[in-house]
């Protein structure tokens, strides 16, 4: 049973409100800004598709304006989660899961930036269209890469598994 001072240590240390905790934590901010680009990719190509689909420009502004600022908000999220690992193991060599998570997170930037690339390229004026079908199986190899990386981390974060 927990005495009056060890329950008073227990709720200070889980407190949502604790700002320092929250801010400071070593590795807080990565698992936190991870989701701004998976949820704006993912909702950039649904947007796209419609796009293609319905052709209306409308969507394919939206899925512009997604994808920039998913490609945007990766170089905080590969920072911090480099800050995390020379946090939590102080620049040691990565194995295993961590550098699965490391490598598919890399590689799902990197296809994140393509695709905004091409979109970007698409709407200059004069461009040569790249063929939409190319685009989509970019943008759908990058959901994939995306869902891979983010299980992986679950993993690391224990969401997944011990």
């Amino acid at each position: 049973m927990l005495n009056p001072s060890d329950l008073n240590r227990v709720t200070a240390m889980v407190n949502p409100f604790d700002l320092k905790n929250t801010l400071l934590a070593r590795h807080a901010q990565h698992v936190v800004l991870v989701h701004f680009p998976i949820a704006l990719f993912i909702v950039g190509v649904a947007f796209d598709l419609i796009a293609l689909c319905r052709k209306r420009r409308a969507f394919a502004d939206a899925a512009f304006l997604n994808l920039s600022v998913a490609a945007i908000f990766t170089i905080p999220v590969i920072a911090t989660g480099l800050l995390a690992w020379q946090f939590a193991l102080e620049g040691q060599t990565i194995k295993g899961i961590l550098r699965l998570h490391l490598v598919f997170g890399l590689i799902s930037s990197l296809t994140i930036w393509a695709v905004w690339i091409l979109q970007f390229l698409d709407r200059r004026p004069g461009a040569i269209p790249f063929p939409p079908n190319c685009r989509v199986t970019l943008e759908l190899a990058g959901a994939i890469l995306i869902a891979i990386t983010g299980h992986l981390g679950g993993f690391l974060s224990g969401v997944n598994g011990p």
